[in-house]
């Protein structure tokens, strides 16, 4: 049984994650939080909770994720907030994830990224900090010593999950892809040698979501 790590689970792809994972119960899972408030509805699903603001320093981070096998980094800073919480939060919460990763000797880490994150011809200029953050924090994943695997889905729905996407981009016939697809490859990643070094562009497709590492 792998101890899986969730930052960003308080958002609605890791709490999809949650979900799922419960689902297999095949993992011991535990979660980083950075409100006592939200402790209760992860509890209530067996899950354990440990205080994580992503703007905490390098220690903090070390500290709740001691001790996990694999660490999934699903955190954003949401469309509320201003370029300045992207940065801290989709760069600098990244960047020190990963160097914790590092530092506890976790197995896996897998990095839930965005479409078009290694294009920057696609970016539109409202989402260019978005996309910087984004196509940053893959570069410091891949160049780290972690076996990572990087999911870049796009837009995210809340429409229910079908067990089945593509990754091709040449045959996208959508932008979009339910957020509970999203938690079904990462949960399909886990512990899985085939997902070792990929990196994974996600839209609603037709592929079963268990091959999309093959």
């Amino acid at each position: 049984m792998s101890k899986v790590f969730i930052i960003g689970a308080n958002g609605k792809v890791g709490k999809n994650l949650v979900n799922v994972l419960n689902e297999s119960k095949e993992h011991e899972v535990s979660v980083g939080l950075r409100k006592e408030e939200q402790f209760g509805y992860f509890e209530e699903k067996g899950v354990k909770p440990v205080f994580l603001n992503l703007e905490d320093n390098l220690d903090a981070f070390t500290d709740a994720i001691n001790g996990s096998d694999v660490v999934v980094f699903t955190a954003g800073s949401g469309g509320s907030t201003g370029p300045d919480k992207t940065l801290t939060i989709d760069l600098d919460g990244a960047a020190k994830s990963v160097k914790a990763a590092e530092k506890v000797g976790a197995k896996q880490f897998i990095m839930v990224s965005a479409i078009h994150a290694d294009s920057p011809d696609q970016w539109t200029e409202d989402m260019k900090p978005y996309y910087i953050a984004k196509h940053y924090a893959d570069q410091i994943v891949q160049g780290s010593k972690l076996n990572y695997t990087i999911l870049r889905p796009g837009g995210l729905s809340d429409d229910a999950g079908t067990g089945k996407v593509t990754t091709d981009e040449s045959g996208f016939k959508t932008t979009q892809i339910p957020r509970e697809d999203v938690a079904r490859a990462i949960a399909a990643a886990i512990g899985n040698e085939k997902a070792k070094g990929k990196i994974v562009s996600l839209l609603a497709g037709d592929t079963p979501v268990e091959d999309v590492y093959n």
